[in-house]
């Protein structure tokens, strides 16, 4: 017997979930919402698997939506109002978008198994184990920060032509051995899982609208290898020279220290790494990258779509003036431009307290700055210093890199700076 859902508040918006397969699958308590609403919003096809006893006013969503969502709601204000979701309305679906849109307060909603629910019962795979990535109204790319060896993924498409995208992207990031397979119509009378084979493999005919591909990852044995913490190798990035290397890059995200939501200033992004593996660290994070050089600002770009965090914001042109109407940043990273008139106290007011302040240089100039700016806000001052082995004749010497010069320094609650 299927528990009665809690009572909805007055005039509350209910959200409930649809699967695939239609009315037959809606458990009863479900069904009496739809049955006692008059009004229904959902999209099309979900409109389309009512049954006639749903009397209630159907509303196809407007395209784009959001932005017609409160005018929409408004003038069906006081009735009582049911929205139709497909799934799990609280997973990548409507149901986010009416509590942030409304407040949690005056949304109830009724889940239904969503389609990963099912993807992981098919395949036998835990779903704890397995990582999700969505590319429905979402760039394809994001896919690419999700490949490691050995882990499961599944992909939620966007389109009948997903599959065949998510395997050329496979092969074009060096993880064409992948196990791949599509399963369409999940939990309906139509559902359908295609025969494994790889992406290099990849040839079967467009998917239906509905689907996940569900890929089991494998690096190819030439393919560059590219972990899951910051110090990627140089090798992973397009540059032109104007690149913070591996091992201060690794050692300026440690200083950096993002966390999940978090946003960074990137400013004199050069060819965006260190906003790149801030944006990799977690999927909420957000970053800025400030370059003045258009063309080394479409190479940022390029190299975030690459490494799969196409959510990078370049914005081209000159700090400070290119901060303003920037987001509060969490930490700023400076990497170049240090001797700008303005630009180390603009990064600084910019930051809320507990803010973190990171800067890199290897000029005398600029260290002159940072030493002055230590005086000013406190922090701590460090010289980084990389050699290489190198072949010397017959035998082999260390080439000591330039020494870079680092300033950490966070903002305190109070205003004071703590070192």
């Amino acid at each position: 017997m299927t528990a009665a859902p809690a009572p909805a508040p007055q005039d509350a918006v209910t959200v409930v979930g649809i699967g695939a397969e239609g009315w037959p699958g809606v458990p009863e308590a479900s069904r009496a919402l739809l049955r006692g609403a008059d009004v229904v919003f959902g999209g099309p096809r979900q409109l389309d698997l009512l049954p006639a006893e749903c009397a209630a006013a159907r509303v196809p969503w407007p395209s784009p939506l959001r932005p017609a969502l409160p005018g929409l709601l408004a003038a069906h204000a006081g009735r009582r109002r049911v929205v139709l979701a497909s799934g799990d309305p609280m997973f990548y679906g409507i149901g986010r978008t009416l509590t942030e849109l409304l407040g949690p307060e005056a949304v109830h909603v009724v889940p239904h198994p969503s389609s990963v629910a099912y993807a992981c019962a098919r395949l036998g795979w835990a779903r704890e184990d397995v990582d999700v990535v969505s590319v429905v109204g979402r760039p394809l790319a994001r896919v690419a920060a999700a490949l490691h060896p050995r882990r499961r993924l599944l992909v939620l498409g966007s389109g009948p032509a997903t599959p065949a995208e998510v395997a050329a992207l496979l092969r074009a990031r060096g993880f064409g051995p992948s196990r791949v397979r599509v399963l369409e119509q999940l939990g309906g009378p139509r559902e359908r899982t295609s025969p494994e084979t790889t992406a290099d493999e990849w040839d079967a005919p467009a998917a239906d609208p509905l689907h996940i591909v569900a890929v089991e990852c494998r690096r190819a044995p030439a393919a560059l290898r590219l972990g899951a913490v910051p110090g990627l190798p140089d090798e992973a990035y397009a540059h032109d020279g104007q690149l913070t290397k591996r091992y201060p890059r690794a050692l300026t995200l440690a200083a950096l220290a993002p966390a999940p939501g978090e946003v960074l200033w990137d400013v004199g992004g050069g060819s965006g790494s260190i906003a790149i593996e801030w944006l990799r660290t977690h999927p909420s994070c957000r970053a800025y990258s400030v370059e003045r050089d258009p063309a080394r600002a479409a190479r940022i770009t390029a190299n975030a779509d690459s490494l799969g965090v196409p959510a990078l914001r370049v914005v081209t042109g000159a700090a400070p003036a290119a901060l303003a109407g920037l987001p509060t940043p969490d930490a700023v990273f400076i990497g170049g431009g240090l001797t700008t008139p303005g630009l180390l106290d603009a990064c600084w007011a910019a930051l809320p307290a507990g803010g973190r302040l990171v800067a890199n240089t290897v000029t005398l100039e600029s260290e002159a700055v940072l030493s002055a700016a230590r005086k000013r806000y406190g922090g701590e001052l460090v010289r980084l210093s990389v050699a290489h082995a190198i072949p010397v004749g017959g035998f082999t010497g260390w080439r000591q890199a330039m020494p870079l010069t680092q300033w950490l320094v966070e903002k305190t609650p109070s205003g004071a700076d703590t070192p």
